[in-house]
């Protein structure tokens, strides 16, 4: 059974796409089986998968209203090895109309129990705003790996976050877990960055991933291509990072196999 991660943040910009489509080809490298879910209308983490969003005829809207079953809509993205349920401008329709239906936040989970046996891994992109496309995610998943820039406001937006973690965790998944607090787009010779995260360690410490994202030219010329930058540039700073975060996520979940295993002896 794969182990299905959501990628959230509601704040806008602190590299959620970026993390899903380069943890999923480094994940890919380290031989998993990976599907990338793009649950965001705007469809960055497909257009970054080398997939057309334009031409999708598929996609994840079809899937969560009903209309297609998930392995219909799946594509399977050259360029970074993964398979893509896709997304493109019709998911917007989606947050209205599954307002009206029933079980509305629990759409995606169904979909997925359907298909994900598959993969190793199933890696969810959100929207950045907690809306239903973003509780359908964390509905679905087994933990949220949490993308943060080390920035002034970044301890409050994750404040709302985690208020919108627990409401799910005990309405509608209660083994919902933090899978991990990532720091993106650092820069070292920043003071700011660098007090941030001392914040986070202070606050957060076993949950933050000692891995750190950089800033680098190389992860932003990447999506332009239609490639991770595993695929683009893989000596680059950016992409060495996120193979050091797919190592340190297995690390810690074959950590926790063996402290389960352990447990129930």
């Amino acid at each position: 059974m794969a182990r299905i991660i959501t990628i959230a943040n509601q704040k806008g910009g602190v590299g959620k796409t970026t993390t899903c489509v380069n943890l999923a080809a480094s994940l890919v490298f380290n031989g998993k089986q990976v599907l990338l879910v793009d649950l965001d209308p705007q469809g960055n983490a497909t257009v970054g998968s080398g997939i057309d969003k334009d031409e999708v005829e598929k996609s994840a809207y079809e899937v969560l209203m009903d209309y297609t079953a998930p392995n219909e809509a799946i594509i399977y993205g050259k360029s970074g090895g993964f398979s893509v349920l896709p997304a493109n401008g019709d998911l917007t329709a989606a947050e209205v109309q599954l307002l009206e239906k029933k079980e509305r936040e629990q759409r995606l989970k169904r979909a997925l129990n359907t298909c994900s046996r598959s993969y190793d891994y199933v890696l969810i992109d959100c929207p950045p705003s907690l809306n239903i496309l973003t509780v359908n995610a964390l509905v679905a998943a087994d933990g949220v790996l949490i993308p943060i820039q080390c920035e002034y406001f970044a301890l409050e937006g994750l404040t709302a976050l985690l208020n919108t973690i627990k409401g799910v965790q005990a309405n509608a998944n209660k083994s919902l877990v933090i899978e991990g607090l990532l720091r993106t787009m650092y820069d070292a010779r920043n003071n700011l960055a660098t007090q941030v995260g001392e914040q986070l360690s202070n606050h957060f410490e076993a949950e933050l991933y000692k891995t750190v994202i950089p800033r680098n030219v190389r992860l932003a010329e990447a999506p332009s291509h239609g490639l991770p930058v595993q695929v683009y540039d893989r000596a680059s700073r950016g992409a060495l990072a996120y193979m050091a975060l797919a190592t340190e996520m297995e690390r810690r979940k074959r950590t926790k196999d063996t402290r389960q295993k352990t447990e129930s002896a």
